[in-house]
């Protein structure tokens, strides 16, 4: 049996994370959670699973200790967005394994974060990514050609810029695929988040940027794929359902029994594939110069995103201006040439001063 520690109980990916656990009691046992702001359902979680006061948290300086000090093997980060991060370190300090569904930890923490990580320490969660792990099962290092991320398409798959001048945050969120929170149905309905998946692969994996392709697949079945030397690609099929891999990155490299419900062969099936049209959706674009830049400029990225879609979804910026905001932000930056938690941090702070700056101003 498991320990686990769900930090973000109660979003999307933690909330999923406890049913899990609930469902398979001889696999796992919740030792621990975390949740920002929804103090509510948090005492409901805590009360569910038995839990004492000393075992729940609330906020991010609260998770990262409960990742540092609880008695789990198993850490599920499902806090969104950056605040993630010092959970990650501490998580990674302390042994443990980290079942990482916070992107941005990884991406705003790039080395910082695989300095401390020994090999096979981080399970990926991301369906993506998770995807990837499984398909990388099927050859050696040395052998793979090359990545390949699928993404839906988002809400607005085959829209023209035009299109999407007045699109509303309630359009945006109408994903056609996955029930997920705000920000990362935004994001995916930018293409933000394959951008930050982009560099996730490319951390998680090392594979050069340049060896990571992205393809749209509106059906989202196939949910990653790896072509190898010899022309063979290896994909990883399931329908839509985030257990599939949040069981596996907790139990990870062993599978649990009836998690998710495969593909019914029995019927007839059609999955399209479609180049991602970069013109219209340019975050995938940018996202590859932002890891290519690295040092602080991928933490500058996430920074200004997350104050886009803030501002976005107040009425204060186009859906188009999501991505012109942090392109412009990203420009603006001048990255030290030193990484460290430190600068990670003040590059945050100065690019989300920066981005609301740029919106008030109306630039």
């Amino acid at each position: 049996m498991r320990k686990v520690l769900v930090l973000g109980s109660t979003g999307s990916i933690g909330t999923q994370a406890l049913e899990v656990i609930a469902a398979n009691p001889e696999r796992f046992q919740l030792v621990g959670l975390s949740a920002n702001s929804n103090k509510e359902l948090l005492a409901e979680q805590q009360r569910f699973f038995g839990l004492t006061d000393a075992q729940v948290g609330l906020g991010p300086k609260d998770a990262a200790q409960l990742a540092l000090n609880t008695d789990a093997a198993v850490v599920v980060n499902g806090i969104t967005g950056s605040a993630g991060l010092e959970a990650t370190l501490n998580t990674l300090r302390s042994g443990k394994t980290l079942a990482l569904a916070n992107k941005e930890s990884l991406i705003v923490g790039g080395p910082l974060v695989k300095s401390l990580a020994r090999p096979g320490q981080i399970v990926p969660v991301d369906s993506e990514h998770s995807a990837i792990a499984q398909c990388l099962r099927s050859g050696a290092s040395s052998e793979v050609r090359k990545l390949i991320l699928t993404a839906s398409g988002g809400p607005f798959r085959g829209r023209s810029r035009q299109q999407l001048e007045n699109v509303t945050p309630a359009d945006a969120l109408k994903h056609p695929t996955w029930n997920m929170g705000r920000v990362v149905t935004t994001n995916s309905a930018t293409l933000v988040n394959k951008g930050l998946e982009l560099i996730e692969a490319h951390l998680l994996f090392d594979i050069p940027l340049d060896r990571i392709d992205v393809t749209v697949h509106p059906q989202s079945v196939v949910h990653s794929m790896v072509e190898f030397i010899d022309g063979s690609v290896i994909a990883q099929c399931s329908p839509p359902d985030m257990k599939l891999p949040i069981a596996l990155g907790m139990s990870w490299p062993e599978r649990v029994a009836n998690v998710a419900t495969p593909v019914d062969w029995t019927k007839s099936h059609s999955w399209q594939f479609e180049p991602l049209d970069e013109e219209v959706f340019g975050a995938v674009r940018l996202a590859r110069e932002v890891g290519l830049a690295g040092f602080t400029y991928p933490a500058v990225f996430n920074a200004a995103n997350e104050q886009a879609v803030d501002a976005f979804h107040d009425g204060k910026l186009s859906f188009l201006g999501i991505v012109e905001l942090v392109r412009r932000v990203v420009e603006l930056h001048s990255a030290e040439a030193e990484l460290s938690l430190e600068s990670v941090l003040a590059a945050e702070t100065w690019a989300r001063e920066t981005a609301d700056s740029l919106i008030a101003s109306g630039s």
